[in-house]
C-alpha cells in the first residue's frame, strides 16, 4: 500500500514539474521543458524520481535541495533563486504544492487541515491529489490529516477511505475524515464528541405553582404524566440560555436564569453517545402560556404539592431527588451553582465558569 502510494505520488509530482498538468502522461516519460518565470530547462528520470520520493518518505524529510531529488538540472544561465532576484524567492516544492498537493493549514499541533473549499472538481484529480498530498506530508513529518468533504463533493468519501481514511463525524452539510500517517504509532487524534447536553427548567411562580407541560410524543413511562420543560442545547449556547429558550418555545413563557441546582450525566442514552442533563432554577417573567403545538400537547401552572405527588415522580429515586433539591434550593437550603464570565490566559478566549457564591441562608435548614 505505502509503495503504492509513493508510487502514485512521485509520478504524479514528476508530471507537475515537467508539464504543469498540460501534456499528455505519456510525454513526462522523457521530456524536457522551460518556464518563462523561471526559465528552467529540466530532464527527468523516473526512476530517479521514485529512487528519491522512497527515500524522502522512509527518512521522513525531503533533502534540501528538491531539485535534486526530483532528479531536475538547472541551466547555466538560470540558476535557483536565492532570495536576491528582485525579491522573487520560490521554492521547487511551492511550485508543486501550488499545483498538486491538496491545499491546507496547521492545526495547533501541526496537523495538517485540508481546506475544503479549495478541493478539486473531479474525482480523477482528486484522487491524484490526495495521493500526492499525503506522499508529501509524510515526507515533511506530519502526522495527523483532517478531510472535511462537503455534501457536493460526496463522491470523494469512497476514494479516501480506499486511501486509508476513517470516518470521524458527519453533519447535515459535510462529513469529516481522518488519517493517521506514521501507522506504526498509536492514533493521537481526538476522537468525536462523546455527550448529547440537555437542560431542563424548574420555573415556579410566588403561587408556588410549577410551570409543566405533556408532550405529544413521549415513552409510555410518561404518558399522561405532567413534567418540566425540556430540550438539547443548540451548537454554541450557554447552557442558561439554552434553558430559557426551551421553556419559551415549548410554553411561551419569558424566564430569567438563577442557577444550576443539579445534573445527571448517563451513558449509552442515543446512539451510543452518552447524555449530560442541567436542571436549572428559572424565574417567570411573565405568565401567559402558548404552547408549541408541534411538540406540546399541554401546558399549565401546577401546585407544587401536586406535581410532586405524580407516580412517576414518588416511584424514581432520580426524579425524587431532583425535587427534593429543588425545594431545599425554594427554602434557601441549598446553593446552586450561578454563571459568570471568564477569560483564562491558557486560550484567551471568553467562556462561562458554573459556581455557588454564598452558603445557604436558612440556619434552621435540616441537613438531609
Amino acid at each position: 500500500m505505502e509503495s503504492s502510494l509513493v508510487d502514485t505520488a512521485a509520478a504524479t509530482l514528476c508530471l507537475a514539474a515537467a508539464v504543469g498538468g498540460r501534456r499528455r502522461a505519456g510525454s513526462f516519460l522523457n521530456c524536457s521543458c522551460s518556464s518563462k518565470e523561471y526559465r528552467v530547462s529540466a530532464s527527468y528520470s523516473i526512476g530517479r524520481m521514485l529512487s528519491g520520493v522512497r527515500s524522502a518518505a522512509r527518512k521522513k524529510l525531503f533533502r534540501s535541495e528538491p531539485a535534486d531529488l526530483l532528479g531536475i538540472s538547472w541551466s547555466p544561465d538560470s540558476p535557483p533563486s536565492n532570495g536576491t532576484d528582485g525579491g522573487h524567492h520560490h521554492h521547487w516544492w511551492t511550485a508543486l504544492e501550488n499545483n498538486f498537493v491538496l491545499e491546507s493549514s496547521e492545526d495547533e499541533y501541526g496537523g495538517v487541515v485540508v481546506d475544503a473549499d479549495r478541493l478539486p472538481s473531479d474525482k480523477a484529480a482528486f484522487a491524484r491529489s490526495l495521493a500526492a498530498s499525503l506522499s508529501y506530508w509524510k515526507s515533511v513529518g506530519k502526522k495527523g490529516v483532517w478531510l472535511k468533504l462537503p455534501v457536493d463533493r460526496s463522491e470523494f468519501v469512497p476514494i479516501a477511505v480506499k486511501e486509508g481514511f476513517k470516518y470521524h463525524h458527519a453533519e447535515e452539510a459535510y462529513v469529516m475524515l481522518t488519517y493517521w500517517i506514521p501507522h506504526e504509532e498509536p492514533c493521537m487524534l481526538p476522537a468525536n464528541a462523546s455527550h448529547q447536553v440537555g437542560v431542563g427548567g424548574f420555573v415556579i411562580n410566588d403561587q408556588m405553582e410549577v410551570l409543566v407541560v405533556q408532550e405529544k410524543y413521549c415513552g409510555s413511562s410518561l404518558d399522561g404524566a405532567w413534567k418540566l420543560p425540556t430540550g438539547f442545547i443548540l451548537a454554541s449556547e450557554e447552557i442558561f440560555t439554552g434553558a430559557t429558550r426551551e421553556v419559551k418555545e415549548e410554553t411561551g413563557v419569558d424566564t430569567e436564569f438563577v442557577d444550576v441546582v443539579a445534573f445527571r450525566h448517563a451513558h449509552n442514552v442515543a446512539f451510543q453517545k452518552s447524555d449530560l442533563f442541567f436542571i436549572c432554577m428559572l424565574r417567570p417573567t411573565s405568565n401567559n402560556i402558548k404552547i408549541d403545538e408541534t411538540e406540546i400537547q399541554a401546558a399549565k401552572w401546577m401546585p407544587l404539592e401536586e406535581f410532586v405527588k405524580q407516580p412517576f415522580i414518588q416511584e424514581d429515586h432520580m426524579f425524587q431527588k431532583i425535587m427534593d433539591i429543588c425545594i431545599q434550593r425554594l427554602r434557601k437550603c441549598y446553593c446552586g451553582l450561578t454563571a459568570h464570565n471568564v477569560i483564562s490566559r491558557f486560550d484567551g478566549r471568553r467562556s462561562t465558569l458554573y459556581y455557588n457564591v454564598s452558603e445557604p441562608e436558612d440556619v434552621n435548614c435540616n441537613a438531609s
